[in-house]
């Protein structure tokens, strides 16, 4: 079975809970400011990219998520690394330990490990020693039958790495939503449904979600008045007092 991984790093896995979040600075828009906002420190996580599962249809910027490369991400820096610079683009380390509020040392320690299994790269448009980074792909794509007891915990660890993030950024957004305009105010929050569903139209459901977002991916390109906005997608049973007999159930 083959299982993906969104730009953030971490699993989207099986709420109904589709988040969105303003997650840039709101000065440039004039209208109905109420006050200065201050912008996230790291860049939110987003599940927008399309699905690279072979089932859900190709990503022609997608790659194989090996059990190394894994067991790589499966950090708390590492994966703010990898989030950052899919999210935001090419960085120094030092740039983005000012981003991420980490030492410049150690930064540089971290994304030279993630170099080692292909999940950042050296662009070579850095000069002397100062190296430019990008992430080189947007999703990763893994077969879970390949995957070790220590890649198990790994992914375990992601997913709940997610959550957490979810949670620290979401509560960041409320603190600072009183000095965006009222539209944007409006337009972001959190919506939650219930759906009776088997896996395979939960599935099928999910990949219709992410088709839509990916239509709006660049949809205010060139618009000023456009920000950058997190989607979140979360799936999970209700009942988990009764899981099925079998996968098939």
């Amino acid at each position: 079975m083959h299982r993906r991984l969104d730009r953030s790093g971490a699993a989207i896995v099986c709420t109904g809970i589709l988040h969105t979040m303003a997650a840039s600075d709101p000065r440039h828009d004039t209208s109905r400011t109420r006050g200065p906002a201050r912008t996230a420190a790291s860049s939110a996580p987003s599940a927008s990219t399309a699905s690279v599962d072979p089932t859900h249809g190709a990503d022609t910027d997608a790659a194989p998520l090996t059990p190394d490369a894994l067991a790589a991400l499966a950090h708390p820096v590492r994966s703010r690394l990898v989030a950052h610079l899919r999210e935001s683009g090419p960085a120094t380390a030092t740039e983005l330990a000012a981003t991420l509020g980490t030492n410049s040392g150690a930064t540089s320690y971290h994304l030279r490990r993630l170099e080692s299994v292909g999940l950042v790269r050296d662009t070579g448009e850095g000069k002397g020693r100062r190296r430019v980074w990008s992430a080189p792909a947007r999703s990763l794509w893994w077969q879970q039958d390949d995957l070790d007891d220590d890649s198990e915990s790994a992914l375990a660890w992601l997913g709940r790495d997610l959550v957490r993030h979810f949670a620290e950024q979401y509560d960041h957004w409320l603190e600072q939503s009183g000095g965006w305009p009222e539209t944007w105010q409006d337009a972001c929050g959190v919506d939650d449904a219930s759906v009776l569903v088997t896996p395979e139209s939960l599935q099928q459901m999910r990949s219709e979600l992410r088709e839509v977002v990916q239509r709006y991916r660049r949809v205010g390109q060139g618009n000023p008045r456009a920000r950058r906005v997190a989607v979140y997608d979360f799936a999970y049973p209700v009942d988990l007092d009764r899981p099925p007999v079998d996968a098939t159930t």
